[in-house]
This record gives structure tokens, C-alpha cells and sequence, in this order.
């Protein structure tokens, strides 16, 4: 992006805030008015000092003279104080106000997003932080070397400049033929560090994911012990980014030392000049330092801009990745406009054919129809497709081809969140916020009362587990056991209490015991509702009124549980591998005997 580009797309976070920006810039108009005062006043001097000299005239005669210029210049600090406060703190306060609008901005884009925008692999977590994080820091440090650097800056060196053409031509002519060089000079080093800045950019959101990934597989790493090889990785993708970073600080020095060189040709130039002119006789003494002074209010900016530049590359670089993540467009989550009132909740899905973002075909012209009030298991083996079925019931993705029906109706029809408000969903591993366990509970339905939460948790057999903690129900979710949190998800569905349910592995991570009962709480829930399971578990699934089986992303049977074993066929398979793996003979064996003890004993 270029300069003038990210100044349009910054305008309209800047616009609210005008009379602010009115004011800094009145502020600015004066307070450069005023840092020409120290050249005048110092010119008034020193030809007033050697007027006094040439007429033998010392200290008692010049008293006056120094109290005047003592009252003017610390008036003009005391007036300057209160306009570079007021500067700053304009200035400051739009910083602010503008960062909290676009961080904000970018929070409510990415909840719009579809999950495919999360699976993109330039979309992973620690990449969209460093993107948002680092644009944002960028852009801010633009808005602030504008209103509290640049703005000021430049003021003074075009007030100065005009002063020294007024006072002399020549004089002005030199400042004006040093500028364009130094620019040039600036042009230069932003060209040269434009591919390198992207690269560091790159760097920097690697290794930030690799850091978020190390602490998301701390158990692996430590279970496998390879410790010293993921210290490995992280040492290379540090080298990778210390080259990188010495690189653009070895360019920056370069050209840092050609623009100082620059500056001072032109000091060098402005005092041979004005000597000069002294010696000839066509301008005071006082006139050597009084254009100095305004060399330097010219030069001022030059000096800065080195660093002024090399901020606003960053902010050319990383607000980029900040606006891309903001023009994501395509990625906004589709939504109709049919609100589901009186729903009943039979899905037809017809012919449908899915691809994840990645490029993986998860579906193969699916088909299946799941019936409104009644259970629909859908059964197979890994990464046959039951669960993408699941998210493309929810709206989550987009079938690629095929329709997908709901009472009769194109699901893309609907209104995605008055949809998903009547779909209860629990996973096989659920996400738990970093809060209380009340607060996770009611993140089923927010304005639940107490009552309504302790409920959801005695359905959920959580209930007692809670009441047995220092804290209970306040204390911190995120610090229970994976089957406590399991249920945490459960008592949410149950608060929620939607008409249509989508089980996924509900109860995987529960030992048996607990497994059973949330079983039985999940058969009183389902009574009269859509419910889709999709479970291991062959208790969860013999009593399913239908039954699909998938294998490799198709449809290949469906009945009931007695229909398909009969058939021998895929679904005879796993359940029978099932029955193996529980090792369901001996378990048989030892409940007969177990009976016939107790026949014996009664006998």
C-alpha cells in the first residue's frame, strides 16, 4: 500500500474526531509562528550588543536590553509550553481514540468471518495476532508522527524558510537545494528496505506461531521428549529473524550517515554564505546567527525524518497484513434472510459435494435425510465425513455442489444466527473461556438466572463436583479436569434447550460411569427434538432411529441398527470390531456368571 492510500483508509476512523484535529492544527499554526521568536530575538541581540560596543557603551546602558530579551524569550517558553501540551496531548488523545476503533474494527471482522478463514494456513492464530498487533501499532505510530510530529515539524521549517527568503534571497536558495537531496537520500533507503521489511514481517509472524504452537503441544513435547529439538526449530527461526533485523539496521546506518552528511554540507554552506554577506557589508552581524537559528527550524525535520521514515515503512509494511485482514470480503460469514419460526427440523441434503480450504474433499455426492423429532446416527471410521456434515448443518461452510434443505427450504436461505440459536452443539472437545465455571455455564444463555445455571449442572452430574471445590461455582473453569469441562459444554446445551441437538462424541472424554449418566440425561432431552449423534460408542448409537454410515467422505448405508447388521456389511464391520475392542464375550461371560451366583444363592 502506499502512502496516500493508508491516509484514505485511515480518514474515516479519523473523522469523529475533527474538532480535535482542527484544534491541533491551530495549535500547530501558532506554535510555529512562535519557534521563529529565538532567531528574531537573537539578531535584535547581538546588533544591538554591537552597536553598544561601538559606541563604548557596557553593562549599566545594556540592562534594559537584557531584561527585554530575557521577558520575551521566557514568555515565549512559558506560551510554547501550553501549545506543545495541547499538541501532544490532541495529538495523543486521536492516537488512542483511532487505535481502539481499528482494534475494535478488527475484532468484529474476524467474528464475521467463515471458519474457512481461520484454515487458511496465512490465517493461523499466532499470524493474525502479530497482524493485528503490529498493524495497529504501525498505523498509531503514523497518525502520531502526523499530528504530534510531522505536522509541527514541517509548520516550522515552512514558516523558517519563507522568513529566510524574506530576509535573503541566496541565503534561502542554499536551505531550499539541500532538501531535495536529503529526500532523495530518504527515497532511497525506503526503496532498499521495502523487500526487507516484508521478509521481517514474515519472520516475525512465524516465529510468533511457532511460540503459540510450543505451548498448545507442551504434553507432546514433554511426552516424546524432544525438548531440545523444538529449542532447535526455535533457534533457527530466531537466526532467520536476527539476519534480518541486522540487515535493515546496516541499511538504516548507511543512509543515516549520508542524510547527517547531508545536513551538515548545508550548516557548513549557510555560515560561509552569511559570513560572507557580513564581510561585504550587506547584512549585520546578528544576521550570521539568525539564519542559523532558521536552519536549523528548516533542518529540524531532517533530522527526524530518518526516524519519521523509517516508522512509516513499518506502517507501510504491516498495514498491509492489517487491511488484508479487513478486506476479507469473501470471507464474510453468508447469511439469508428467512427466520426459522416454527421449525421442525427435517434436513434434506441432496447430491452434496464439500472441499475444506486446505484443498481436502471431505464429501462425495452425499445424500441423506434426516427426519424432524427423531435420532439420526451418523457412523464410520475417522475422517469419513461425519463431522463435516455436521458444520455444513450449521452453516459453518458451504457445500461446494448439491442442496441442502431445512423443512423444505434452502438452508443458505436462513438467517445463519437466528438458525444456530435454535441448534444445540456439543464436540468432542469444546472450548472453555478463561472465566468462572458460572460464567462458562451461562455462556449457553446469557441472561440465565443462578437457579437456571445450578439446574443445567445437576442435568449435566456436575452439580456436586462443583459444590465440593473452595470456590464452587466461582471458581476458574479452565482449571478442571477434561470430563469436568466435557460437562461444562453439556450443561450449556442443557440451558440452552434447543430443538435441534448435534452430538458430536458427547461423551468422549467421561469415564463410564459418568458416560451413563449423562446418557440417560441426554435420552430425556432428546424426547421430541432433531437430534444428530455421531459417537464410537455403541450405546449411543444402536437406538438411533436412522443410521448413516460414511466411509471415505461417501454414503454408503443406512437403516436401523437391526437392518444394517443384518446386511453384513461396512457397518457390521465396525460394530463388530467395536464389540472386539470392549472385548464384549468376556464381558458377557463374566455377567452370566455373575447372574448365576446370585441364582444359586437365592436358591
Amino acid at each position: 500500500m502506499s502512502l496516500w492510500e493508508i491516509i484514505k483508509r485511515l480518514y474515516p476512523y479519523v473523522r469523529p474526531y475533527r474538532p480535535l484535529v482542527i484544534g491541533t492544527l491551530l495549535l500547530t499554526l501558532v506554535g510555529s509562528l512562535a519557534a521563529q521568536v529565538n532567531p528574531f530575538v537573537l539578531r535584535y541581540t547581538v546588533d544591538t550588543v554591537q552597536e553598544l560596543l561601538n559606541q563604548n557603551k557596557g553593562l549599566a546602558q545594556g540592562a534594559d536590553l537584557l531584561l527585554l530579551v530575557s521577558g520575551l524569550l521566557l514568555g515565549k517558553e512559558i506560551i510554547n509550553t501550553f501549545i506543545q501540551f495541547g499538541q501532544k496531548f490532541y495529538g495523543e488523545k486521536i492516537r488512542i481514540n483511532v487505535s481502539s476503533t481499528l482494534s475494535q474494527d478488527a475484532v468484529r471482522k474476524i467474528l464475521s468471518y467463515q471458519l474457512g478463514f481461520y484454515s487458511d494456513n496465512g490465517n493461523q492464530t499466532g499470524k493474525l495476532q502479530t497482524r493485528i498487533d503490529r498493524g495497529v501499532e504501525s498505523l498509531m505510530k503514523l497518525v502520531q508522527n502526523f499530528f504530534i510530529d510531522i505536522l509541527p515539524l514541517f509548520a516550522n521549517a515552512l514558516v523558517a524558510l519563507v522568513v529566510m527568503f524574506s530576509a535573503n534571497v541566496y541565503v534561502g536558495l542554499v536551505a531550499v537545494c539541500i532538501l531535495p537531496l536529503y529526500f532523495w537520500i530518504s527515497y532511497r533507503q525506503a526503496d532498499k528496505l521495502n523487500g526487507t521489511r516484508r521478509a521481517l514481517r514474515g519472520l516475525r509472524e512465524t516465529k510468533s506461531q511457532g511460540l503459540v504452537n510450543l505451548i498448545d503441544s507442551a504434553v507432546v513435547i514433554k511426552s516424546f521428549v524432544r525438548e531440545d529439538y523444538e529449542e532447535q526449530k526455535q533457534a533457527q527461526a530466531q537466526q532467520n529473524l536476527q539476519e534480518a533485523q541486522l540487515q535493515t539496521r546496516k541499511t538504516n546506518f548507511r543512509y543515516d550517515g549520508l542524510k547527517t552528511f547531508t545536513e551538515q554540507v548545508g550548516v557548513v554552506l549557510i555560515i560561509i554564505l552569511t559570513a560572507y554577506l557580513v564581510l561585504d557589508r550587506q547584512i549585520s552581524i546578528g544576521a550570521i546567527m539568525f539564519h542559523i537559528l532558521l536552519f536549523n527550524n528548516v533542518s529540524a525535520p531532517i533530522r527526524q525524518l530518518h526516524r519519521i521514515y523509517d516508522e512509516m515503512n513499518d506502517a507501510l509494511t504491516y498495514s498491509e497484513g492489517f487491511f488484508d485482514i479487513l478486506d476479507a470480503h469473501d470471507a464474510v460469514e453468508p447469511t439469508g434472510q428467512l427466520l426459522p419460526d416454527h421449525l421442525r427440523g427435517t434436513f434434506d441434503i441432496c447430491n452434496v459435494d464439500f472441499t475444506y480450504p486446505s484443498g481436502t474433499q471431505a464429501l462425495h455426492d452425499v445424500c441423506l435425510t434426516i427426519e424432524a423429532g427423531k435420532t439420526t446416527a451418523l457412523v464410520g471410521l475417522s475422517g469419513a465425513g461425519k463431522s463435516t456434515i455436521i458444520n455444513l448443518l450449521c452453516k459453518f461452510y458451504a457445500p461446494d455442489h448439491g442442496k441442502m434443505l431445512l423443512d423444505g427450504k434452502p438452508l443458505a436461505d436462513y438467517d445463519t444466527h437466528a438458525l444456530r440459536q435454535q441448534i444445540g452443539l456439543v464436540l468432542q472437545k469444546n472450548h472453555i473461556f478463561k472465566g468462572t465455571i458460572e460464567e462458562n455455564i451461562r455462556y449457553g444463555v446469557m441472561d440465565a438466572t443462578f437457579e437456571q445455571i445450578q439446574a443445567a449442572a445437576k442435568q449435566a452430574y456436575l452439580h456436586e463436583q462443583i459444590m465440593q471445590l473452595p470456590k464452587q461455582y466461582e471458581s476458574d473453569a479452565q482449571q478442571l479436569s477434561g470430563g469436568q469441562q466435557q460437562r461444562i459444554a453439556i450443561a450449556r446445551l442443557f440451558l440452552k434447550n434447543p430443538p435441534i441437538i448435534f452430538l458430536d462424541e458427547p461423551t468422549a472424554s467421561l469415564d463410564a460411569i459418568a458416560t451413563e449418566q449423562i446418557k440417560n440425561s441426554l435420552e430425556a432431552i432428546k424426547q421430541g427434538r432433531t437430534v444428530v449423534i455421531i459417537s464410537h460408542s455403541l450405546a449411543q448409537i444402536v437406538d438411533a432411529d436412522c443410521i448413516y454410515v460414511m466411509k471415505e467422505g461417501r454414503m454408503v448405508e443406512s437403516g436401523t441398527h437391526e437392518q444394517l447388521y443384518d446386511q453384513r456389511g461396512t457397518y457390521r464391520e465396525i460394530f463388530d470390531a467395536s464389540a472386539r475392542s470392549l472385548n464384549i464375550e468376556k464381558l458377557a461371560r463374566v455377567m452370566v456368571d455373575d447372574e448365576d451366583e446370585v441364582g444359586d444363592t437365592a436358591a
